[in-house]
């Protein structure tokens, strides 16, 4: 049995740096793992839709996809929108087997990543007894998601940080829970002295410009997670748990 191909499937912006960052991150992929074929496919506003990519695939002999869904948390788009759209396409094509690894997040590679974009702004190890971190992700009505970021804040807190507050980009998130702006408000008044902002999303799009709009009060704004080795690293950690046998894995529509 050949490899099973790597399929990514983002979730797709109306702006073109979205696109282009997915795209850079998957090649990133290839290049850590030559030989390994992947696919990149989105769940709006781009093309290739991940049902023409599947048929595609199928068209071209291949027997087995891994199916990573490329999103920091268990929210809407991995619990509905993603197995859906893989079992009407398992429904199609009969002869591709279809399995769905886990999203990409919680990681310690993902904080690692993190760590690299807030060097790279500038913060250095030395920095964080005196500065507060806003970790911004883009938010969510999912209680699971919600907690896997309340838990990411508190385990920055104990990596030197003065403070770690979370914050949330979507005006979709519960009431209660502060948005950028408000979140560097809250650690001024606190008397933290130097303030940065962490996106905590992948890609840059219409959530991670809001984002970097509430982090105009902040000394220091880090960029998206973006095509980062950790993070191609991570995609390719998801893709090998993905291979363990089917017996031992949740069942498709899980």
């Amino acid at each position: 049995m050949s490899t099973p191909v790597l399929l990514v499937i983002a979730h797709g912006s109306r702006d073109p740096r979205h696109a282009a960052t997915v795209h850079a991150l998957t090649e990133r992929v290839r290049s850590q793992r030559p030989g390994l074929r992947v696919a990149t496919a989105f769940l709006d506003f781009n093309a290739p839709s991940v049902p023409r990519v599947l048929e595609r695939l199928a068209a071209q002999d291949a027997e087995d996809v891994i199916a990573l869904p490329l999103l920091l948390t268990r929210a809407f788009h991995a619990k509905s929108d993603i197995p859906a759209v893989l079992r009407e396409a398992r429904s199609g094509l009969p002869r591709l087997r279809i399995r769905r690894a886990r999203v990409l997040g919680p990681s310690p590679l993902l904080n690692a990543t993190l760590e690299r974009r807030l060097h790279e702004a500038g913060i250095g190890p030395g920095d964080r007894v005196s500065t507060g971190l806003v970790l911004a992700s883009a938010g969510s009505t999912d209680p699971e998601a919600i907690a896997v970021i309340a838990e990411i804040a508190r385990e920055l807190r104990h990596t030197g940080w003065c403070a770690v507050r979370p914050a949330f980009a979507s005006a979709s998130s519960p009431a209660g829970f502060p948005g950028t702006a408000d979140a560097v408000r809250a650690l001024r008044a606190e008397g933290v002295r130097r303030v940065a902002v962490a996106p905590y999303v992948i890609a840059p799009g219409r959530l991670p410009d809001r984002i970097a709009a509430g982090a105009a009060g902040a000394d220091v704004l880090a960029d998206v997670l973006g095509a980062a080795p950790e993070l191609a690293r991570l995609l390719l950690d998801r893709y090998d748990e993905a291979l363990v046998p089917a017996a031992r894995r949740a069942p498709l529509s899980a």
